[in-house]
């Protein structure tokens, strides 16, 4: 399987046609180098790599990629629990704000998947 099967799962299609309609070019970037080369190195399982993705993205103030992110982890073997904390420990570092808004994006994405979550089960 590939690391963007593994991430985007079935909405791996989709993805890729967005991207491939902004500009074919930065999509094989983005395809070949960032997900089926760096993502795929040994060192840091995906699980990690994706709970980098989304510290790093909230730094960015990306929600339509972190939201990506936020799917992608669970896909990947991150617990709600972990993606939490992951959230939690940026509003140290990146602000309350950022954290805040990042929280709310997961709280919809589960939402979204149908997945019962913390506080309503």
């Amino acid at each position: 399987m590939s690391v963007r099967e593994a991430i985007w799962g079935d909405k791996r299609a989709a993805i890729e046609k967005s991207l491939e309609e902004v500009d074919p070019d930065l999509f094989r970037y983005i395809r070949d180098f960032a997900y089926e080369e760096v993502l795929a190195r040994p060192g840091l399982d995906l699980k990690t790599r994706e709970l980098l993705a989304i510290t790093a993205l909230i730094a960015l103030g990306s929600p339509k990629e972190l939201a990506t992110h936020l799917e992608g982890a669970l896909r990947v073997g991150a617990t709600e629990g972990e993606v939490r904390e992951t959230i939690l420990q940026s509003a140290l570092f990146l602000g309350f704000p950022r954290a805040l808004a990042a929280m709310k994006l997961f709280h919809a994405v589960l939402k979204g998947r149908g997945a019962p979550h913390e506080g309503e089960r």
